[in-house]
């Protein structure tokens, strides 16, 4: 089919069906700050409620088969939100690369072209939360539940839950509240694992209690009644429960992502539309943004869970020696892998076991630094992050550089002079980053600390945007374009 048919023919689609779908509706006037906040905390507020409560019917599975997206997808197993926004990230990564792969073509300056395209977004993730839900509740919980019935309440629910989120992360992008939903959500989750890793008073394994805090004042207390203990014991701690060196690697992680993140080549620009004003078009280290990594953790995930369903179904004994090639695991305990290719793609948790096998460790390190540079270099040119897109955006935007005509060519040159060494060196950096962070066992995971500065800094931007609107309205448009 050619790239214009598809697109009119979505298009088509997404006028006939339009009507019937239930939409969020913008709001009339400007709301205020103030007002935004107060939406966007209902909505994390709901979120997390939904994360705290059962699926009806259920029985907690043996393996979490979305524990590598459990951080992506901002979910909680065994809850309302089992599935979190992944089908809404699936939808919209998936328009997102026809789009930006030129398969369908919306001219975005055009306001009615730009709803479609999110109209047709909509539709395809009432698609995907109705057959994720299907085949996740059938696949993931069937096996125990006899009465269909039953079943399909718990189908109901996974996908009744999905359509609330969706309608969550529509009203705050909508303009209800700030920035999206699905941003919220993870940085939520995020936060929320991190304070539970610091604070926590449940018991753990050592006899102490999770929170590295209350443990570093419950250490205190003993070894000051008993004269026993060791700094050792303190800082550091066995079966990857969280310690002060834990703590001490997820601030300096943080402290260097915010730094990274800063870290940016600046064109002078000017507009042709507002007379005398400049500016300057940054091209950020990290320009590749963290969907690499998310990509790369999503395909060693896959390939780690094909791993365990080959294992299981002809080598469980781990007696094939051709299978032992791509994997083996323990009997005992089938979720971790013991040997092959899949030993040496998934991240050895804390020091003890990097201690155990250094080897693992380090090759891990460089199989996500690998992996996320070809993920990287495919985005760039997929997510429309290449110089041409940039260029072409920037003529779309009515700006021009000093200096340069009003041309794609001159432009498409001078931006190919950084695009293409920020897009490796971000993909290295990020790569190294989420390596060591999960191989060390840093608060919230690598990939989660990843997306929550990335968040947290457009949160920041878009706080700076909102205020700059306030003062000098058309200035504040021209910036959030």
């Amino acid at each position: 089919m050619a790239e214009g048919t598809l697109t009119n023919y979505i298009r088509r689609i997404v006028a006939k069906a339009e009507p019937y779908i239930p939409q969020v509706p913008k709001p009339k006037k400007k709301i205020p700050l103030q007002t935004k906040l107060l939406w966007c905390g209902a909505c994390v507020v709901i979120y997390m409620v939904m994360g705290q409560t059962p699926l009806y019917g259920a029985t907690t599975p043996e393996f979490d088969f979305l524990a590598f997206a459990r951080v992506i997808f901002a979910s909680q197993q065994g809850s309302l939100v089992e599935l979190g926004i992944g089908p809404i990230v699936t939808a919209g990564l998936l328009m997102q690369l026809l789009r930006g792969s030129d398969i369908l073509k919306f001219d975005f300056k055009k306001p009615e072209e730009r709803g479609i395209f999110q109209t047709a977004t909509k539709l395809l993730t009432y698609i995907v939360i109705l057959v994720e839900g299907g085949v996740y509740g059938i696949a993931v919980y069937g096996g125990n539940i006899s009465d269909p019935t039953v079943m399909g309440v718990l189908i109901a629910q996974l996908i009744g839950a999905s359509i609330i989120v969706m309608f969550m992360d529509e009203l705050i992008q909508k303009g209800w509240g700030l920035g999206s939903g699905i941003s919220l959500f993870i940085c939520a989750g995020v936060a929320q694992q991190i304070l539970w890793s610091l604070f926590s008073p449940m018991p753990a394994g050592d006899g102490g209690v999770v929170g590295v805090l209350p443990y570093v004042v419950q250490s205190a207390i003993h070894d000051a009644t008993t004269g026993m203990g060791t700094l050792a014991d303190t800082v550091f701690r066995s079966n990857q429960l969280p310690s002060i060196f834990g703590l001490c690697l997820t601030v300096s992680m943080l402290l260097i992502l915010v730094y990274t993140q800063g870290m940016k080549v600046e064109i002078p620009i000017v507009s042709t539309k507002y007379r005398g004003f400049a500016a300057t078009y940054p091209i950020k280290l990290m320009y590749v943004s963290n969907i690499p990594v998310i990509l790369a953790s999503a395909l060693t995930a896959n390939a780690v869970f094909i791993g365990q369903m080959f294992w299981a179904n002809f080598n469980p004994k781990n007696a094939n020696p051709f299978l032992n090639i791509l994997g083996t695991f323990d009997p005992t305990s089938p979720s971790s892998p013991i040997g092959g290719i899949i030993y040496y793609i998934t991240p050895p948790r804390g020091l003890d076991l990097v201690a155990l096998d250094p080897m693992r460790a380090v090759l891990y390190v460089l199989f996500m630094i690998g992996i996320v540079m070809v993920f990287g270099k495919l985005w760039v040119e997929l997510g429309g992050l290449s110089s041409k897109k940039a260029a072409q955006n920037l003529l779309d935007a009515d700006v021009v550089i000093p200096g340069f005509r009003r041309s794609n060519k001159p432009v498409e040159a001078l931006l190919n002079r950084y695009i293409p060494s920020v897009t490796i060196l971000g993909s290295v950096i990020l790569g190294l980053i989420a390596g060591v962070s999960d191989v060390l066992g840093v608060f919230g995971s690598g990939i989660g600390i990843l997306l929550m500065v990335d968040i947290l800094i457009n949160y920041y931007n878009q706080l700076v945007r909102e205020q700059v609107e306030v003062v000098m309205p058309r200035l504040g448009a021209w910036l959030g374009r």
